[in-house]
């Protein structure tokens, strides 16, 4: 039976696999959109952690990531002769996240859970959470953390749990796994610097082991510093540069995030963020059955994620998607409630999953990436897109037009300075009759339906300085940045943005009628 609950949940997974949710400008910013550029020549907007004097993300990571199925797409347009599109590579990422997790994290699971009882419900457990939907199969690092984390820990298994050989190979795979977790996110060792000591007795008995280890792992940080090196160092790459003025990113991130002024930046979160907020987010129901385990007899994958809740907790920058790689370890241990609550949990544990996973799998800023794809297959001459009350959209998706399309990201700007910078954009009245002269460039502004303020200039009828002319839309797109409770209440707030969700497409020009002269 359980057997067929989880392929029902692999399509579940399939499903939201290929939902163009985006859950955070992240999954874009810090991963595809940089190795697009450098793969396929897209110009494309690389975020301050790229861009700054001191670097503060490796792209190591990136290009055992993504950089080889961009490269292999790239192989196989130039060997065919077609033209592959963004959209081709985005989908195809998609795909990939989703086989790294029904395969490496479904089957890491399968290692770690000894127990097959247990593992009948750990197994279900995990894949039917809306983390599993969702994060995991987006390119977030940290969906690759997690993976990252739960095959160290299998290796950590293996290792300790081999007493005939020395373990070398596996120690020398879990060396080179550790560098490429820290330049991944430097957050990494946290989930498992209590489980290593476990390996010490080890070390103790199989020296070479350890030495293995370090080998290897000095080893992939030489090739990463190396290849950041390459990267964020202009000219031609020599070995010369890494030894004279290497680009070490993991130090860098962590001098950055060492002081709390630039913390601030991003916003500062009490101690118990992590623990009382994130982690209830994250699990739902199953959060409860944190506080019936028996600790005294908490398996690695438990201990590895309350030490990686209470060591990143001291951080005061606290973000839900940080804990990503506790889920699962934690749903591989927890048990179910006995019979008296155990259908009543069940059911609760379905509604939580599917509200979260629809919320966020599907409508959840929803409508940027098939906007961004409409607007790199559309035949107008697009030379100004607005965006705004959206997050910041991925320019890699637009197929090199971004080389004649200025996009501007006015998210969290009011209506009044939104308008402003619109209207800098038009052209000038030159007669009395609409500008539109040939050979000049559209202006859209993105935004979505529940953007009232947008209404008047819609309607026709009215003498406003712009028209707004509905070019195309996508109706699955919810904005829950754009709650308003405190002036319009809490059921005219939601039944806005629910009720009138979709990103919307406008194509703006100036009303010389109804300008002064």
């Amino acid at each position: 039976m359980w057997r067929r609950i989880y392929f029902l949940l692999i399509l579940v997974r399939v499903y939201f696999a290929l939902s163009p949710s985006y859950l955070h400008p992240d999954e874009n910013f810090q991963g595809p959109e940089v190795i697009a550029g450098r793969v396929f020549g897209y110009p494309v907007h690389e975020t301050w952690e790229f861009t700054s004097a001191a670097p503060i993300r490796s792209t190591f990571p990136l290009w055992l990531a993504y950089g080889w199925p961009m490269y292999t797409l790239r192989w196989l347009s130039e060997g065919f002769g077609y033209e592959v599109s963004p959209s081709v590579v985005y989908w195809t990422l998609r795909v990939l996240m989703l086989t790294l997790s029904v395969v490496m994290e479904d089957w890491a699971v399968h290692e770690l859970v000894e127990s097959p009882r247990a593992r009948r419900l750990a197994v279900p457990l995990v894949a039917s959470s809306y983390v599993t939907w969702t994060f995991q199969t987006h390119t977030f690092s940290n969906s690759l953390e997690t993976l990252l984390v739960s095959w160290s820990l299998v290796l950590l298994q293996r290792i300790v749990q081999d007493k005939k050989r020395s373990g070398i190979l596996a120690s020398s795979i879990l060396g080179a796994m550790v560098v490429v977790g820290v330049f991944n996110r430097i957050t990494f060792p946290a989930f498992l610097l209590l489980p290593a000591l476990s390996l010490l007795p080890h070390f103790q008995r199989k020296p070479f082991s350890f030495v293995f280890l370090v080998a290897f792992a000095t080893f992939t940080a030489f090739v990463a510093i190396c290849v950041d090196t390459a990267f964020y160092t202009p000219g031609e790459f020599h070995f010369a540069k890494v030894f004279r003025h290497p680009v070490v990113t993991p130090w860098n991130n962590f001098l950055y995030n060492s002081k709390t002024t630039n913390l601030a930046n991003h916003g500062i979160h009490p101690w118990y963020q992590h623990a009382l907020v994130n982690l209830p987010q994250l699990l739902g129901p199953a959060f409860p059955l944190l506080f019936f385990l028996r600790l005294a007899y908490a398996s690695p994958m438990l201990v590895s994620a309350l030490s990686g809740l209470a060591l990143l907790s001291f951080f005061p920058h606290q973000e839900a998607r940080f804990l990503i790689p506790a889920v699962p370890l934690i749903l591989s241990s927890v048990r179910l409630p006995g019979p008296r609550f155990r259908k009543a949990w069940i059911a609760t544990w379905v509604i939580f999953n599917v509200v979260m996973g629809v919320l966020l799998g599907v409508y959840h800023q929803g409508g940027i990436v098939p906007v961004q794809m409409h607007i790199a297959k559309t035949d107008e001459a697009v030379t100004h897109a607005f965006w705004w009350k959206t997050y910041s959209p991925p320019t890699w998706l637009l197929n090199g037009k971004n080389e004649n399309l200025t996009t501007v990201d006015l998210m969290g700007v009011s209506g009044d300075q939104m308008l402003a910078r619109v209207k800098e954009a038009l052209p000038p009245c030159r007669t009395r009759k609409p500008p539109r002269i040939e050979g000049e460039g559209v202006t859209y502004l993105i935004a979505p339906r529940s953007a009232y303020l947008l209404q008047p200039y819609a309607d026709i009828s009215k003498r406003e300085e712009i028209s707004l002319d509905e070019v195309w839309s996508y109706r699955r797109h919810l904005n829950l940045d754009d709650m308003d409770f405190a002036d319009d209440g809490f059921w005219k707030t939601m039944g806005r943005v629910v009720g009138d969700r979709g990103l919307v497409i406008w194509r703006v020009t100036r009303n010389c009628w109804a300008t002064p002269q």
